[in-house]
């Protein structure tokens, strides 16, 4: 499933043609992807204009004229295209492979009109349909069943060290398990999640009050991995995300982070960390693989 690094990815990619333009038609193909479409999709959308397009943990927001908010959430394989009436268009996404184009798979078109004229198809395609659209009042998102239980984003200053520090304070949860709880902290995932650990020099496994402390001020630690999950996150985003399976960009291109992986998926391989000298071991957390480097995760 896309981590928020390729949910971001994809939402700026997309900001262009959504921000500002008016839904002139919807075709919506299909009666349901993961779940069933509200019977009035196309009725609340058409003849509206998006008035912005956010992003919350893993969910893409695009606020619509009106109080309609359009949730999207890209499942296990849902990705976007854009299509437009420039022969040459400039496509958002820093990196040009080309992005097979199976048309069974598309069940969402939206036809877009910008304020210059321009128009845009943006197509939604899904082959395993694990993802889902649905509308929500605005004045109603928040406490939502989709967002009402979601942690604090980790992007931007909410996320420090003393914010950890009292989120993590008597957690007996192993600290990879604690940080993957979303309703702590919503959208981090898996590999970002071993990967900021292996950065902080903290091992997954430890308990995650560990690292607090009682009082829930700031700790050395706590402060450390906030520092550590903003910066791979971000670094995420800028390389476009990690391409595993079947994520892409926005322009359909590949996310290219996961040539940056220090331990993700590296089991057996010398650790990245100067002066380390340990092995990458891989376990299983939570049905889950984690991968560290025992030497100087500690």
């Amino acid at each position: 499933m896309p981590e928020l690094p390729e949910v971001e990815t994809v939402r700026r990619g997309l900001q262009p043609s959504f921000e500002g333009a008016l839904v002139t038609q919807v075709e919506q193909r299909r009666p349901d992807l993961r779940f069933p479409f509200p019977t009035d999709f196309v009725a609340r959308l058409e003849g509206r204009r998006v008035e912005a397009l956010s992003r919350r943990a893993k969910y893409l927001l695009a606020d619509v004229e009106g109080g309609d908010v359009l949730v999207m959430h890209l499942g296990m394989s849902g990705s976007f295209r854009i299509e437009t009436s420039d022969p040459d268009p400039l496509m958002p996404g820093a990196f040009a492979i080309p992005r097979g184009k199976d048309e069974k798979h598309d069940h969402v078109v939206f036809r877009l009109s910008a304020p210059s004229g321009q128009s845009t198809r943006v197509i939604y395609n899904d082959p395993r349909r694990f993802g889902f659209m649905t509308l929500v009042e605005r004045g109603g998102l928040a406490s939502h069943p989709l967002f009402a239980a979601m942690g604090l984003e980790p992007l931007g200053n909410a996320l420090d060290g003393g914010t950890i520090s009292r989120l993590f304070a008597g957690k007996a949860a192993p600290l990879k398990a604690a940080l993957l709880d979303q309703k702590l902290i919503a959208g981090l995932g898996n590999i970002y999640v071993c990967e900021a650990l292996w950065r902080a020099g903290l091992s997954p496994t430890r308990k995650a009050g560990t690292i607090a402390s009682k009082s829930g001020k700031a700790t050395e630690r706590t402060t450390a991995l906030a520092g550590h999950i903003r910066d791979t996150l971000n670094e995420a985003i800028e390389a476009g995300g990690s391409s595993l399976r079947d994520h892409r960009q926005a322009d359909g291109t590949l996310g290219y982070f996961q040539h940056r992986f220090n331990v993700y998926d590296r089991e057996g391989e010398p650790c990245r960390k100067p002066g380390c000298g340990g092995t990458v071991s891989r376990i299983v957390q939570s049905g889950r693989s984690t991968f560290y480097c025992p030497s100087c995760q500690r």
